[in-house]
């Protein structure tokens, strides 16, 4: 017999998919089972990261002309406005996004009822997080985004929102970081997420 192990999670079970070969009839099949995964515990929380009523949203740590000198993205795809708020240690952030009726996806993402799509709330944190992190580290040169990890989308962004990118520094060096992120509207949840990226 011989068996090659593909893993694929789904809820709360592992489904283990295998090739199988039957001497007798000369072939391979592939054979699926089902294990349920007990302990299993995720690491997000449900919480937000950085009390916002702490805050004054309405305060500008770097302004637009100055993320424009930290981000490489510009046009429709900069996903912020401006940071409002960031510790010294450059560990810890908000930053905000007005959503207009005019973005780009809103004809398309959905017509009749536009949706700001998921992978920009998650564009919006990682850009918080490399401005963090150009922050911490000067001369760190251009950063990329690698993983995206245990997200999770819980609620509607739409035309009209502020959207609020909380930023949370879990471990860094000069090449690499990994950040929980989270984004708010209305001071509700409606995305969470661990980013990682690093330089290239």
């Amino acid at each position: 017999m011989s068996k090659r192990r593909n893993r694929h999670f789904v809820d709360c079970n592992v489904k283990i998919g295998y090739r199988h070969y039957s001497p007798k009839k000369f072939q391979f099949s592939y054979l699926w089972r089902t294990y349920p995964i007990w302990g299993l515990k995720s690491s997000m929380a449900h919480e937000l990261l950085i009390d916002l009523n702490s805050i004054d949203l309405n305060a500008v740590a770097l302004d637009q002309a100055t993320v424009d000198k930290l981000l490489p993205q510009t046009g429709p795809m900069r996903q912020l406005d401006r940071v409002i708020w960031r510790d010294e240690q450059f560990t810890c952030g908000v930053a905000v996004k007005h959503i207009r009726h005019d973005e780009f996806w809103v004809p398309y993402h959905i017509p009749d009822r536009p949706l700001m799509p998921g992978v920009l709330m998650i564009e919006a944190a990682a850009q918080l997080c490399s401005i963090l992190q150009t922050l911490a580290i000067p001369n760190v040169g251009f950063l990329g985004f690698t993983h995206c990890d245990e997200t999770s989308f819980r609620g509607q962004v739409v035309p009209g929102d502020n959207f609020y990118t909380l930023c949370k520094l879990i471990e860094r060096n000069r090449r690499r970081f990994v950040c929980q992120v989270q984004g708010v509207v209305n001071s509700k949840l409606v995305f969470e997420s661990i980013i990682t990226g690093m330089k290239l």
